[in-house]
């Protein structure tokens, strides 16, 4: 597992996809939707997948000494690793924006543990439409793309109007009673994130066990 996440990362991962995932650091800037960071994390395995067909990386991936099954298992474990490492690097300066006593975010929703949780949300969802659109030829990645970006959108404008609801303004606040109330948000995002990600594996080996490289 961790040759197929080392192979992915040197040979497959385009750069840009690289620097998408440090833009957690905007849940610092003060007036900015910040729910677009999880668009980027998203980009960075679109454009990763784009750079992998225009080098062959599954033809080159079908030379080694590895199954298709462990082919597709490499690109679930770099796209959860762009992902998951990107809203890591945001807490660091989620908290420094506390620190810094920054006013609410009057865009959207704060970094809160609320908007950890929809995030995953997010892209649990992408990913299942992205990764398994995407091996039912294992080149089409536009495609693939444009059919994840529907329900990615939506959420992403659900999570930012939110906070503006009245009876849901408490999903914008920092209290300690508040973010008692996020955490099974954040738990459930995490529940969806990991079983949403392993029926897109499963679902994406057999269709891709199916395809003539």
């Amino acid at each position: 597992m961790t040759t197929l996440l080392y192979k992915e990362i040197r040979l497959a991962a385009h750069p840009t996809s690289i620097v998408f995932i440090f833009l957690g650091c905007l849940v610092l800037v003060p007036a900015y939707p910040y729910s677009v960071i999880f668009m980027f994390g998203c980009l960075a395995p679109y454009i990763t997948f784009l750079n992998a067909r225009e080098t062959n990386d599954a033809w080159y991936t079908a030379i080694l000494p590895v199954t298709k099954r462990e082919s597709v298992l490499g690109k679930c474990l770099l796209i959860a690793s762009f992902q998951l490492f990107q809203l890591l690097f945001s807490i660091p300066f989620a908290f420094l924006r506390s620190a810094l006593n920054i006013e609410n975010n009057p865009v959207g929703l704060d970094a809160t543990l609320a908007w950890y949780g929809f995030g995953l949300t997010v892209y649990a969802v992408f990913d299942f439409v992205f990764i398994s659109s995407f091996y039912k030829s294992g080149y089409k990645a536009g495609k693939a793309f444009l059919l994840a970006s529907i329900p990615m959108v939506l959420l992403i404008l659900m999570v930012e109007v939110m906070p503006h609801i009245p009876a849901l303004t408490w999903l914008d606040s920092y209290q300690p009673k508040h973010l008692l109330m996020q955490l099974p948000i954040l738990a459930a995002g995490f529940i969806c994130y990991a079983a949403l990600l392993l029926f897109a594996y499963r679902i994406s080996v057999k269709r891709f066990n199916k395809v003539d490289l």
